[in-house]
């Protein structure tokens, strides 16, 4: 065994390549060393076929990173793929330094970042997950039971113990991030009795939404040219925006093969994406691989469920490519991609006029009719805080006057019972409400 560095950034790089690895990949992984405060010694490239069950790379490779690390006396070794526990434990012992993989790395980015109270729970409890797939083979040294005078106990074993508490603080943190998704879900029936509407910022990381959140909101949010600058979202209200309130919402960016851990994590951080009225995808121009972050991020946003929400994608950094602008429509007419500058303010006051547009339509505000059939859907409304008032017919009907987002009228579209209910063809028409009950 040897003894772990307490701290230190002075790393070597180890990136292996296969038929699947992007050209890109390494300058993301490079980004990431910097975002993370690393400095980077040496870097080594390791063409596979396949992953080495042992190192993940070649033993002659390993080697030489070994002398890589010795020769420039770095602290660790950082490797910009997902290492097994077994692979992490192998290469840490042969170049006898700690060894981090790409999943640890943006982990350790997100500690570095978190700001508030939800997010330090959040990349505590991704942590304590990734923690715990590393217990089992990559420390043996905690396998052996406790002995000797004073220490002789139940018979668990430290690695057993360790586990144990792991499961225990983990289960803590579940809890506590459950109750801020029910503090957020409160929240968002609060905007919708207020008729409040949600756009929220999607994007790869370091693509400029920050900047373009500042430059919408006249707010002060930090910007750095760095990924994961932004990890806790912020909420600020959109001025000028003919609709009424409508609320901007910065999150946090996503890369190319998010760990699970942290989209476990963070669903109570992604559900402000989830039920938003209008997601802007913002998308770096100057970026050459942009057509793949662009896929990275529809991968991501149908992973957390947010496929489905009405998107209008923003080629951000305009400035940097020489292109004119240009606004492009989808089959209905409405705005589907529109290119902008953040740092210049092009394209600002139209993307506000495209977001009133787009917004216009996505509530439903009106009165329907409901038989008795539809107790459970009636519930279901008053639930969400949809119903604004009701009134009672002579024939036992109820008419509710409900305003709730398009997709919320969706869901409930499909509760059994609840079919072609909350749909065009039912809405009551005001002629249609006079003969049932007098003017409402």
């Amino acid at each position: 065994m040897f003894e772990r560095a307490g701290r230190g950034n002075r790393a070597v790089l180890l990136h292996p390549i296969f038929a699947d690895t992007g050209p890109d990949q390494l300058d993301e992984f490079q980004e990431l060393c910097r975002s993370a405060g690393v400095e980077v010694t040496a870097t080594l490239t390791a063409p596979r076929d396949r992953p080495d069950a042992r190192f993940f790379v070649g033993s002659g490779k390993i080697e030489e990173v070994a002398e890589r690390v010795a020769a420039t006396g770095a602290d660790l070794v950082l490797v910009s793929r997902p290492l097994s526990a077994i692979q992490e434990r192998n290469i840490e012992k042969r170049c006898e330094c700690r060894v981090l993989d790409r999943t640890t790395l943006i982990l350790d980015i997100f500690a570095l970042r978190a700001r508030s109270h939800e997010g330090k729970l959040q990349v505590e409890l991704a942590q304590l997950r990734h923690i715990s797939t590393r217990l089992v083979r990559g420390w043996t040294h905690l396998e052996r039971q406790k002995g000797g005078i004073g220490l002789r106990g139940p018979g668990e074993t430290q690695l057993e113990t360790d586990r144990r508490l792991i499961g225990q603080r983990i289960a803590y943190l579940k809890g506590r991030l459950d109750k801020v998704r029910a503090q957020r879900a409160q929240s968002r029936r609060r905007r919708e009795r207020a008729h409040v509407f949600t756009v929220a910022l999607v994007g790869y990381t370091n693509a400029g939404k920050s900047t373009l959140f500042n430059a919408l909101t006249d707010s002060d949010v930090g910007t750095q040219d760095m990924q994961f600058a932004t990890l806790d979202p912020t909420v600020r209200q959109l001025p000028n925006i003919p609709t009424g309130n409508v609320l901007l919402v910065d999150t946090v960016g996503f890369v190319s093969d998010l760990p699970h851990e942290l989209v476990a994590a963070f669903h109570a951080t992604l559900q402000e994406t989830r039920e938003a009225d209008l997601l802007l995808h913002v998308i770096d121009a100057s970026d050459p691989f942009h057509q793949q972050r662009e896929h990275d991020v529809d991968d991501v946003l149908e992973s957390v469920g947010a496929s489905d929400i009405p998107t209008v994608r923003l080629f951000n950094k305009t400035d940097l490519v020489e292109r004119p602008a240009t606004t492009r429509l989808n089959a209905d007419g409405q705005v589907k991609r529109m290119d902008v500058s953040a740092l210049l303010g092009t394209g600002l006051e139209e993307l506000k006029e495209t977001i009133a547009i787009r917004l216009k339509g996505q509530r439903i505000n009106t009165w329907i009719s409901l038989e008795g059939q539809h107790a459970k859907l009636r519930s279901q409304l008053f639930d969400l805080g949809a119903v604004e008032e009701e009134k009672v017919t002579d024939e036992g009907h109820w008419l509710v006057h409900i305003n709730l987002s398009q997709q919320d009228a969706e869901q409930l579209g499909r509760m059994p019972g609840a079919e072609g209910i909350l749909v065009r063809e039912n809405i009551l028409s005001p002629s249609a409400l006079v003969a049932r009950q007098g003017e409402p």
